[in-house]
């Protein structure tokens, strides 16, 4: 069964009953991802599928025939970040470190979700503009949980790159 992480083409062929987080770092040895809860629960194993972004923990990998997988990997390197790995890096947002990939593969994934219009469970006007405020990041990143506490520096990171426009 084909699937594309990061950009390259992967073959799952394994135990059906392999979760996509499972298959990830064990079996292509991407550990760029955490597991933390293995109940959903905690969002340090969040990674996109075809954009969007979901729990891998939660999902098998052979539910995802012919998708397009994205790992903290495929996002940026150390000699070229993504703009929310610098900025965490800059805000010092990522403390102990263990939730910083599903926190920025949940980042990313957030505001694409803005720019495409979609609404969260504090907009204030549906029918208007989605306008990314502290109370929205925090709103749109609650599935992320940070054992630091370090949410405020998230946000600002998060913040940051969305007033860039990155």
């Amino acid at each position: 069964m084909p699937l594309t992480i990061n950009g390259q083409d992967y073959d799952f062929a394994g135990d059906p009953r392999t979760t996509l987080l499972d298959f990830l770092r064990r079996d292509c040895g991407l550990t760029g991802t955490k597991k933390g809860c293995d109940h959903g629960q905690c969002g340090a194993c969040t990674v996109l599928v075809n954009g969007q972004r979901i729990n891998s923990c939660l999902t098998l990998a052979a539910m995802h025939d012919g998708d397009s997988v994205t790992t903290i990997e495929g996002l940026g390197t150390p000699d070229d970040m993504h703009p929310l790995q610098a900025a965490f890096v800059r805000h010092d947002g990522y403390q102990c470190g263990y939730c910083t990939p599903g926190q920025i593969c949940s980042a990313k994934a957030m505001l694409d979700e803005a720019a495409n219009g979609w609404a969260s469970f504090v907009t204030d006007d549906l029918a208007g503009d989605v306008k990314l405020t502290a109370e929205e990041i925090r709103e749109r990143m609650s599935g992320n949980l940070c054992r630091c506490g370090a949410y405020s520096n998230i946000v600002d990171a998060i913040t940051e790159v969305m007033e860039a426009g990155e």
